[in-house]
């Protein structure tokens, strides 16, 4: 097995706290037949570059097809403005469209195989991975977007066609690991990226 998910893998469950002060698993999202997974944070400059074209995205496919659900693995001890409570604080501000989860153990991120924030993974109805990868080619700076590829993966599902492009390298920061210097990667993500 690669250290991040593949295509036709089966997305792992977890059980995490949402800024909603409930808790969620994979059967939280049974009822919808796309579950886009990302894994992302309150202070990456990739992540804040990008998460207004990511808003506009999940509007766009906000309904009963697709749901969208945020997780923030890093380590609050590297950032302290990924500790939960920003990641509250954040979401009441933002009012973002998606659901803000925390993987305060880093258990969900290494089940994923998360490598950057931000990290997109689409399943489908029986939650194999369809698509994974970065959500836009320039999520630093949107306004030098040229591809966004997850609003493409979208389109072509709720067309009923195959995705086209099932796999790109995602961009952005690295995870933020506990313990660990602030650019640490496990050694067998580092010859993915």
């Amino acid at each position: 097995m690669s250290y991040t998910l593949t295509i036709g893998e089966k997305a792992p469950d977890f059980d995490l706290i949402g800024t909603d002060v409930d808790y969620y698993s994979l059967d939280s999202f049974k009822d919808y037949q796309y579950l886009v997974v990302f894994f992302t944070c309150n202070h990456c400059p990739y992540v804040t570059g990008s998460d207004e074209v990511t808003r506009k995205t999940a509007e766009k496919f906000f309904g009963p097809l697709f749901k969208f659900v945020a997780i923030n693995s890093n380590s609050k001890n590297t950032y302290a403005e990924d500790s939960f409570e920003n990641m509250v604080k954040r979401m009441d501000e933002q009012k973002f469209p998606w659901l803000y989860l925390y993987d305060e153990t880093q258990k969900t991120a290494k089940d994923y195989g998360a490598l950057k924030t931000p990290h997109f993974f689409i399943f489908n109805q029986e939650r194999k991975l369809i698509y994974t990868g970065r959500g836009v080619d320039s999520p630093k700076d949107s306004s030098n977007i040229k591809v966004n590829d997850l609003n493409r993966a979208l389109q072509e599902l709720k067309d009923n066609k195959n995705i086209s492009v099932p796999v790109t390298n995602p961009i952005g920061c690295n995870i933020k690991w506990e313990g660990k210097e602030a650019h640490w990667m496990p050694a067998e993500a580092c010859d993915l990226i």
